[in-house]
């Protein structure tokens, strides 16, 4: 089992403060399960995250379905549907206990973002890491050993759950096209 994972975030370094979590598990036939929380932002910054002004311009100039997701994360108590960082961590982190050694990879957009940023979150809150990091995959490295194989989005552009299952139905359609590596 493989899961792939993206954020949105009010950031792009390390410490950028997560304000939702997509997930998908997958394997070589197709999406198992979905994983979605939307985050407080004033939780995310409560645990040491840093907000980066160019990533909030960025935002505003999304579309009103991706910056309605992120409604739910202005909150200040918590409430409106989001949840603290902590316990999106926590939550998520039972993925690994559900899978145990079936699981074979987590794979984010880009070798230091989505799982560098779950990884520094766990760590300032002092969070057991939902993987170990030989389990580390970089999506983007693959996708672009295979340019000739587009990515038919589905769903908001910049939704973590619509991203996340984008990217893995793509990465599935990769590992056909290679012979399989999944």
């Amino acid at each position: 089992m493989h899961i792939m994972v993206d954020l949105e975030t009010m950031g792009t370094r390390p410490n950028a403060p997560i304000i939702s979590i997509g997930a998908v598990s997958f394997n070589a036939d197709g999406i198992v399960d979905t994983f979605y929380r939307n985050v407080s932002l004033h939780s995310s910054v409560r645990s040491g995250a840093v907000i980066d002004p160019s990533t909030v311009m960025w935002w505003l100039r999304q579309d009103a379905q991706a910056r309605a997701a992120l409604e739910d994360t202005q909150d200040g108590v918590d409430g409106g549907g989001a949840h603290s960082l902590e316990s999106v961590l926590r939550d998520f982190g039972q993925l690994r206990c559900v899978y145990g050694d079936s699981l074979k990879g987590v794979w984010g957009n880009g070798a230091t973002f989505d799982n560098v940023i779950i990884q520094e979150s766990c760590r300032r809150l002092g969070v057991p890491q939902p993987w170990e990091f030989w389990l580390d995959r970089c999506y983007r490295t693959v996708k672009s050993m295979y340019p000739n194989i587009e990515m038919e989005r589905s769903g908001t552009h910049h939704n973590a759950l619509d991203d996340a299952r984008s990217q893995a139905l793509h990465l599935i359609e990769i590992n056909k096209a290679a012979g399989g590596f999944l």
